[in-house]
């Protein structure tokens, strides 16, 4: 199963960038994170990276895709955020969500963990087939019916959290996938709220379709957030993980007309890890 990552973060519209992003492996697991701080300078930078550093130490560690394992991992994440905030300071209210995915490559398994509303995506023959939930009020506007999932993207009340890392007197709630298969033509995505709320599924769908490699989908991702959100909008960051179809030039999937060219055409895409 061969694997490739490519990541993306911006400040965008504001004067720092509090996302991170990481990824670890060895010859059998492949282990990759988002995680969006808040706080403000000094602050959520610092929650995000030590809830990174946490979460990939603690998995190479011990790798694994069983529940325990996973819930564990974001659990300790969220004590050595709180260990940090006792810093005081510009640490003292420092938050941070994350989403990380783990594969396991010998048996082609996928899992994740999250709390926020960072996001983990998996695209099956360019359809969404598995998505995170958020942990967000308009989340739960939406399980009471009370909001779609575009009015959701939407509403002014749209980016207050529920849970994130750095809860001291409340466990944080942490939501743990049930083991998935993962299969070539396979793509994932993670990704926090600065992509996927001014794009939505459907653009993600659409730019998907028009790439036939992970670093000219994750141009498509930059140059749509720059067109699509508003003024002073939020730190944005990818990671796109494809599992090479060895059996196809890239992926199973097919570019539409109107949303991009062959590669080499269109913007030029980041750099990839």
């Amino acid at each position: 199963m061969e694997i490739e990552i490519v990541t993306l973060s911006r400040q965008g519209g504001r004067t720092y960038n509090e996302d991170v992003h990481g990824h670890w492996h060895d010859e059998r697991y492949v282990a990759c994170l988002v995680a969006d701080g808040a706080g403000g300078h000094g602050g959520g930078d610092v929650a995000a990276a030590t809830a990174r550093a946490s979460v990939l130490a603690g998995f190479a560690a011990a790798p694994g895709l069983d529940e325990p394992t996973l819930r564990g991992l974001v659990a300790q994440a969220n004590l050595d955020v709180v260990t940090r905030q006792a810093e005081g300071g510009t640490l003292a209210g420092m938050r941070s969500t994350i989403v990380f995915a783990a594969i396991d490559l010998e048996s082609q398994a996928l899992a994740w963990v999250h709390s926020g509303d960072s996001r983990a995506y998996l695209f099956r023959g360019g359809a969404i087939v598995a998505r995170t939930t958020d942990h967000s009020l308009v989340q739960q506007m939406v399980a009471g019916g009370m909001l779609d999932e575009e009015g959701a993207r939407l509403h002014p009340q749209r980016n207050m959290l529920l849970s994130a890392l750095g809860s001291v007197d409340e466990a944080p709630d942490i939501a743990v996938s049930d083991r998935m298969r993962l299969l070539p033509g396979d793509v994932l995505l993670l990704c926090s709220d600065g992509v996927w709320e001014p794009l939505g599924d459907e653009r993600l769908v659409d730019t998907l379709h028009a790439s036939r490699t992970p670093s000219q989908w994750t141009a498509l991702l930059d140059a749509q957030v720059k067109a699509n959100a508003k003024p002073g909008y939020d730190n944005y960051t990818a990671l796109t993980l494809w599992v090479i179809d060895e059996d196809a030039d890239a992926t199973r999937l097919m570019p539409m007309e109107g949303m991009g060219g062959p590669e080499g055409e269109g913007p030029q895409p980041p750099s990839g890890d």
